[in-house]
């Protein structure tokens, strides 16, 4: 009876140790997204640092000293070649014009008293009527005379000269900065900068390329017309496009780059001169070119990789040349042929010859 109990229940332990038949149970294959890697036309891309300078610049000074008048613009405006800005008060160098001119009247008054008197020595001189001495003491008079009739417009010259400088104009158009001084201050020329004017449609965007750099520039396009873009602080691509005219002479010895200009509109005032920008410069066309999603690649010590799905849904690991990365695209030099279903997610629960669940992700952006 004992033995009899014994044998079942130890037959019961097996049993539910080993569990039912039929009811042994496997984890499914895990879930991956794929994306087919595709064959697309893309353009090569260069991006550099650059910073956008206006094409003219001018720092508004004061070139005497006096007072400051009424600001005659508003700050940011648009201004143009020749508009008064700045005005510093007159009136006491309208009054060295006046003396000036005082001086200058005396002094040719004196010169047609020097010139009468020198004709009538010349006249009585043959008659013996004046010594020869006197003759010659009147031709340097009338010398004289010329002289200071001669610095006397000078002097006005100079006095009217300075006049013109209470009157601040800007000599180029473009737009106006913040003024530096307000109105009723004793400026002079060591005020420093009153504002600056800047003309920045079109602007200039100056960056470096290295000498590899430009040789293989002018071989992708020989006509010199190469394309640019910029990219601002956000990410965004600025909207306007600009076109490279002007490759400096020098070369820097210590960075074997050379400074490179694109010249871009702006019509609506969104570069600033000073502003760090990246330069984007790209060719014309472009050849076909395997892509992927920049998600499906991965780095280890060996170099890169992608983990690709085949028609039997079993994971390959392959070693992959990357190119250029761009918008979330990848360009695959080697590696990868094109209709090949590349893991975009869930990499990190797969590895090689390993079952999956494929699911096709959204089509990459072009």
């Amino acid at each position: 009876m004992k033995s009899g109990f014994f044998s079942f229940g130890f037959a019961s332990t097996l049993l539910i140790l080993s569990g039912f038949p039929g009811e042994a149970q496997q984890a499914p294959p895990p879930a991956v997204l794929v994306q087919p890697a595709e064959l697309r036309s893309m353009t090569k891309q260069a991006e550099f640092v650059g910073r956008a300078e206006a094409l003219e610049k001018v720092d508004l000074r004061a070139r005497i000293t006096g007072f400051l008048g009424p600001r005659l613009f508003k700050e940011g405006d648009d201004v143009k070649e020749g508009q008064v800005v700045f005005t510093i008060e007159k009136e006491p160098f309208e009054t060295v014009v006046d003396q000036r001119k005082a001086q200058l009247a005396s002094a040719q008054a004196r010169l047609v008293n020097a010139d009468q008197q020198l004709r009538r020595a010349v006249e009585l001189a043959p008659r013996g009527n004046i010594e020869l001495a006197k003759v010659d003491e009147r031709r340097a008079e009338q010398g004289q005379a010329k002289a200071a009739v001669m610095e006397a417009e000078a002097n006005l010259r100079d006095a009217q000269i300075q006049l013109s400088y209470t009157e601040i104009k800007t000599p180029i158009s473009g737009r106006i900065g913040r003024a530096a001084v307000s109105p009723g201050n004793l400026i002079g020329p060591d005020s420093g900068v009153l504002a600056t004017v800047v003309k920045d449609d079109p602007m200039q965007v100056l960056f470096s390329e290295t000498q590899r750099e430009l040789l293989d520039a002018r071989e992708t396009d020989p006509t010199g017309k190469v394309r640019a873009r910029v990219r601002l602080a956000d990410g965004s691509l600025y909207g306007e496009k600009g076109r490279i005219d002007f490759l400096d002479v020098q070369v820097n010895p210590k960075t074997d780059g050379q400074t490179v200009r694109a010249m871009f509109p702006n019509p609506d005032d969104i570069l600033t001169s000073g502003q760090t920008v990246r330069v984007i410069i790209e060719e014309k066309g472009g050849d076909k070119v395997v892509v992927i999603p920049q998600s499906a690649t991965a780095v280890d010590q060996t170099g890169s990789y992608v983990f690709v799905v085949g028609q039997d849904n079993k994971v390959e690991q392959h070693r992959v040349r990357i190119g250029t990365v761009r918008d979330g695209l990848a360009v695959v030099d080697e590696g990868i042929e094109p209709g090949e279903r590349v893991v975009v997610q869930g990499q990190q629960r797969i590895r090689a010859g390993m079952t999956v669940t494929p699911e096709l992700a959204s089509s990459p952006a072009g």
